[in-house]
């Protein structure tokens, strides 16, 4: 069994080979039963969680007997890490044949999960942001910030990029590290000029109350919920969702785990038949993306196993 850090995944892994990882894992045939989440408590920090995430190659679905691959991430997330310079979210990946179940490789899941959120998020972008979008504002400034800068600017033509978070310093040190061609990537103090500006709000924090307002949001305009992965977080209001289009990675996770979906749901203010289409549909091309110009469309995603498993197989089919 190999074993794949993240020093090798950085390496040698790009962000556009990892979307179209994900356009076709959600285009193919995988089984992604809903994870397992756990919450556990710690006295001394905030409840921490443990993610168990399965997933399998649906053989009978694709009619054939080839290889396919089976495995599982296990992953906790710790909010309170930041305050001991640890990142919020580690794991591992175990990837398995899906004829024997092998064991074939273990991959370092922090950064799997880092670059296949970013990936699904702009895979998402690439249906239902404007085609010349090209000002992006990233709100929130942690560990998935600069892959979510790379990741939708790899599928829209960004020239500038604003990052905002609740700690000023900590946009203003990812700002001045993060260097990409043709780019200007700086930090903003004033959140509701960024959203009034920006082509694309991309939020990634674990905010409980709304951090971003729909009535800052310009026509046009493409909001991509990443941070919230828990009932009680949000990261947007309900005008916000009134004034968008609705989009999720898959309904069965939003509907389970999404507190800027199911909030809405729940005080009437979304109808669950209002969730215009999820990756399946996009990519398949059964539903529509962004359908005019001035048109708010909204992404929202929990991350699915078959996220994981599509990049653990492009992680070892490239290493």
């Amino acid at each position: 069994m190999r074993v794949i850090s993240s020093a090798e995944i950085e390496a040698s892994i790009t962000q556009r080979g990892m979307i179209e990882a994900m356009r076709n894992a959600f285009r193919s045939h995988t089984v992604a039963p809903l994870r397992h989440h756990h919450r556990v408590a710690r006295p001394d920090r905030p409840d921490s969680d443990l993610l168990i995430m399965p997933a399998w190659t649906d053989f009978a679905a694709q009619g054939h007997s080839g290889r396919g691959y089976q495995g599982v991430k296990i992953v906790t997330v710790t909010p309170d890490n930041a305050k001991f310079s640890l990142p919020s979210v580690v794991g591992v990946y175990v990837l398995m044949s899906g004829e024997t179940g092998i064991p074939l490789a273990m991959i370092d899941g922090r950064v799997l999960t880092l670059l296949r959120t970013s990936a699904a998020s702009a895979l998402a972008s690439s249906y239902l942001a404007r085609a010349d979008a090209s000002r992006l504002l990233v709100v929130g400034a942690g560990a998935l910030a600069p892959y979510l800068i790379d990741a939708h600017a790899a599928v829209r033509p960004i020239t500038e990029v604003l990052i905002w978070n609740r700690t000023p310093a900590t946009a203003r040190k990812l700002a001045s590290a993060m260097k990409l061609d043709g780019i200007r990537i700086s930090a903003t103090d004033d959140l509701e000029g960024a959203v009034r500006g920006a082509h694309i709000i991309s939020c990634a924090t674990m905010s409980e109350t709304p951090v971003v307002k729909g009535a800052w949001i310009e026509p046009g305009a493409h909001i991509d919920l990443v941070g919230g992965y828990r009932p009680g977080m949000r990261e947007t209001d309900d005008d916000t969702i009134r004034k968008a289009r609705i989009f999720v990675d898959t309904r069965e996770g939003v509907l389970a785990e999404a507190g800027d979906i199911m909030q809405p749901v729940e005080a009437g203010v979304l109808n669950v038949e209002d969730i215009a289409a999820d990756l399946f549909e996009l990519t398949r091309g059964e539903k529509s993306g962004r359908r005019f110009h001035d048109q708010v469309t909204l992404f929202k995603s929990v991350g699915s196993a078959i996220e994981d498993l599509a990049g653990a197989i492009h992680i070892f089919a490239q290493l």
